[in-house]
């Protein structure tokens, strides 16, 4: 879809929190670096991805494109969809059960531009303040039916996750940080797109941040071409303690990822350093930490980066294979119902680019339409009204 088609869907207001710091005389050098270029669905590999992907911080720090503000229309097609589902079982809801006759249209469209061309999306304006939290839960597992299959988030089968800081311990080898209040670096979930509602912002921080994968890519390609290589060679993760049947606790699948004439993304540094708990896993070399730590620095770059505090009502919808996103650590309130509090769906578009065979290690499947799930021996998909 091209962005303009999504401006002219409504006027829209966001002020970017993104650092107006001049590009580095380095950063300019590196640009001018003469190498071949590819694009996705022909993409040569090490070489530079042009296309809409391959997007940075400029180009988007003053633009609104990216942001669609619901209008009332909007807003009472949701209110008579959300109506219409009360004391169903959510994960029985189907498209044709939520009726959205003019902003369905606009959500297929806001997936399509995240699947082909940007690979971000921001919607503001769910009016989470008045809805109670079956309602909210309902109205955004019925905008995600626009988007596609709603997939298990953990290994108690969630498929609506709840990013709250529940007291889990971060220093403890299995938590998942978005159950804490610590900062997460940055990474990708794991499913083709993911999407965060907000319900709640914390007293202070939790700053929501992404960039360009792709962007991070041609810049190692440009700048160290030697760790290009590092990191399309072989990278082993953690499970954090979520091992299907049949499965180690670890599993390899490689940074850069050059598939029938796409480039996929997948990064977690820290899931990479705690893989090394298992003394069976190959150590990581001196060339892997260089690697990460250069994949570090260009991803939260000034030049790469945008910065947002994510607002109740506001969605951030994103591709996994095209952005990486991160969040800082933030102070809660208090009182529980003030606490910080996002919601989550992995969703799985009906159509999206081919993935290899490795990837469902990490995705539990590699078909499109139903792939990217966490799905342990025991596991029940469900729809939980709060954290468990």
């Amino acid at each position: 879809m091209q962005a303009s088609s999504l401006r002219d869907m409504a006027s829209v207001s966001l002020t970017v929190c993104s650092s107006d710091t001049p590009r580095s005389e380095a950063w300019r050098k590196a640009q001018g670096t003469g190498l071949a270029t590819s694009r996705q669905g022909r993409v040569i590999p090490f070489t530079i991805v042009e296309g809409p992907e391959a997007w940075n911080a400029a180009r988007y720090r003053d633009s609104q494109e990216y942001v669609y503000a619901l209008s009332a229309a909007d807003v009472a097609e949701l209110d008579a969809a959300v109506a219409g589902v009360a004391g169903r079982d959510l994960k029985e809801v189907t498209q044709a059960d939520f009726p959205l006759p003019t902003l369905g249209a606009k959500l297929t469209a806001m997936r399509e531009e995240v699947r082909t061309g940007r690979g971000f999306q921001l919607i503001r304006g769910v009016p989470v303040e008045r809805y109670t939290r079956a309602q909210a839960m309902a109205a955004y597992w019925g905008i995600g039916t626009y988007w596609g299959k709603a997939q298990s988030n953990n290994k108690q089968g969630h498929l609506i996750g709840h990013i709250r800081d529940i007291g889990h311990d971060p220093a403890q080898a299995t938590t998942r940080l978005y159950a804490t209040h610590e900062a997460q670096p940055y990474h990708n979930d794991s499913s083709d797109q993911v999407a965060l509602l907000c319900l709640h912002i914390a007293k202070e921080g939790g700053l929501s941040s992404w960039s360009s994968s792709i962007a991070v890519h041609n810049e190692i390609v440009r700048r160290r071409p030697d760790l290009a290589r590092v990191l399309a060679g072989p990278w082993f993760m953690d499970r954090k303690g979520e091992v299907p049947e049949g499965k180690q606790g670890y599993f390899e699948l490689p940074v850069f990822n050059y598939f029938e004439g796409y480039l996929s993304v997948n990064y977690s540094d820290n899931y990479y350093k705690l893989s090394q708990r298992f003394p069976e896993v190959p150590r990581l070399t001196p060339a892997h930490y260089e690697a990460m730590a250069l994949f570090n620095e260009l991803a939260r770059a000034d030049e790469l980066r945008l910065d947002c505090y994510l607002q109740p009502g506001d969605i951030q919808l994103l591709n996994n294979h095209t952005c990486l996103h991160t969040r800082g650590a933030f102070v809660d309130y208090p009182e529980p119902e003030r606490r910080r509090h996002l919601l989550r769906l992995w969703v799985a578009p009906p159509v999206d680019r081919p993935l290899p065979a490795c990837y469902a290690e990490l995705y539990g499947s590699v078909h499109v339409g139903d792939r990217g799930s966490i799905r342990c021996p025991g596991y029940e998909p469900h729809i939980a009204l709060d954290p468990e």
